[in-house]
This record gives C-alpha cells, sequence and structure tokens, in this order.
C-alpha cells in the first residue's frame, strides 16, 4: 500500500471519531474568536497596543499603525478569515488564509520578544496547523499537481461550532471563578461552578449527539 493511501485511510478514521469532531469544530470557533477583536481593532482603525514607542512591541506597532490602508488591510484579512473557519463549506479555504497569518504574528512576536504572547501565539498556530491537517482530503482537491483524494464524509455546522466554543469559554471563565473566588464570595463561586459545568454539559450532548449519528 502506498504512503498516500494510508494517509488516506487514517485521515478517514480521524475524522470519523465524535471525540475529534467535536475537538475540531471548537479549535475552529476558538481560533476565529481569536482574530476578531485585533482584526476588529485595525479595521476601525485603532491602535493595537499602547506601549510606548521606547518599548520593541510598542516601536514595531505604531510603524505599523502608521502604514495606514495596510493596517486595516490586516484586520480585515483577520475578521475574512475567522468568518471562514466557522462555515462548513468555507471552512478549509478559512485554515487556508489563517495559517500565513498566523505563522507571520508568531514570528514577529518572538521577534520583538512580546512577553508571554509567543506561547499564545504559537498555540494559535498549532491550532492551524491541525485544521490544515484534518482538511487534507480537501486541500488535495485545491492544490496543483495533487491527484484528489476522495473526501471523507463530515459534516459540522456553525451553529454547533459557535456552540462549543462558548461552553470552552465559559467552562474555562467558570473554572477561574471556582477556583479563585474563596472565602466570603461563594456566590460568585458557585456561579463560576454552574457555568463550568454547563459548559462540559454541552460538550458531553455535543459528543452524544455525534456518536449517534456516525
Amino acid at each position: 500500500m502506498s504512503l498516500s493511501a494510508s494517509l488516506e485511510r487514517l485521515h478517514a478514521r480521524v475524522v470519523r471519531n465524535p471525540l475529534l469532531q467535536v475537538f475540531t469544530a471548537t479549535t475552529r470557533g476558538l481560533l476565529a474568536m481569536a482574530f476578531v477583536p485585533s482584526g476588529l481593532t485595525k479595521v476601525m482603525g485603532e491602535r493595537f497596543t499602547s506601549l510606548g514607542t521606547d518599548t520593541s512591541v510598542g516601536y514595531f506597532f505604531d510603524a505599523m499603525y502608521q502604514t495606514g490602508y495596510y493596517y486595516r488591510f490586516l484586520g480585515a484579512s483577520q475578521v475574512l478569515a475567522a468568518i471562514l473557519l466557522l462555515f462548513p463549506a468555507t471552512a478549509t479555504l478559512g485554515a487556508v488564509m489563517y495559517f500565513p497569518i498566523i505563522l507571520n504574528i508568531f514570528i514577529i512576536t518572538v521577534a520583538v520578544h512580546f512577553t508571554g504572547t509567543p506561547f499564545i501565539t504559537g498555540l494559535m498556530m498549532l491550532g492551524s496547523i491541525y485544521l490544515l491537517c484534518w482538511d487534507y482530503d480537501r486541500l488535495r482537491h485545491m492544490l496543483p499537481g495533487l491527484s484528489p483524494a476522495p473526501l471523507a464524509p463530515r459534516a459540522f455546522g456553525v451553529a454547533p461550532t459557535v456552540g462549543l466554543t462558548l461552553a470552552v469559554l465559559m467552562g474555562t471563565f467558570g473554572g477561574i471563578n471556582a477556583i479563585g473566588m474563596a472565602g466570603p464570595r461563594w456566590g460568585l463561586a458557585t456561579a463560576g461552578s454552574l457555568v463550568l459545568a454547563s459548559g462540559f454539559l454541552y460538550l458531553a450532548i455535543a459528543y452524544r449527539t455525534i456518536r449517534r449519528a456516525a
């Protein structure tokens, strides 16, 4: 069996896994939501950071801000990539568009010594690579010189994608509140715990629904 055929069989098994379908939809949603605020900030012509030009980070972003239309173009590209990721019909195109943007951002954060940020942008880049691997069969249809591979059956709409993303965010912030709100702030801790439980409940329901549909 050829390497290409082995990859196709492995990919077909992976994309049918209900747990990985939930993980992929959540990854798409989280990556999309990470680009929207920063992208809209640029589109509206607002500064990305308040750091002064005496720092390497502030100097770089001020220079980028001064480019005007290019600054807005970067923001529009981020927002467009985020929107494309959320819809099944355009998710592959969104992943292709997302990768070079986040790769560029990752290199920038490392080059200007943006403390702590390279860890976040690095995880986002890994998530983007994962989505490209997830759409391996669709990419073969898009790239010249490669024989098209059979498309593995899978579908995950925009509503579940957004719902899963919100569930993860709810669980994250709920967990932080539940852990951090000790002492007399039991009300906030209880609310955080309920939000955390709601997030996990949504994930469990989504997983069970996919298993039944498989």
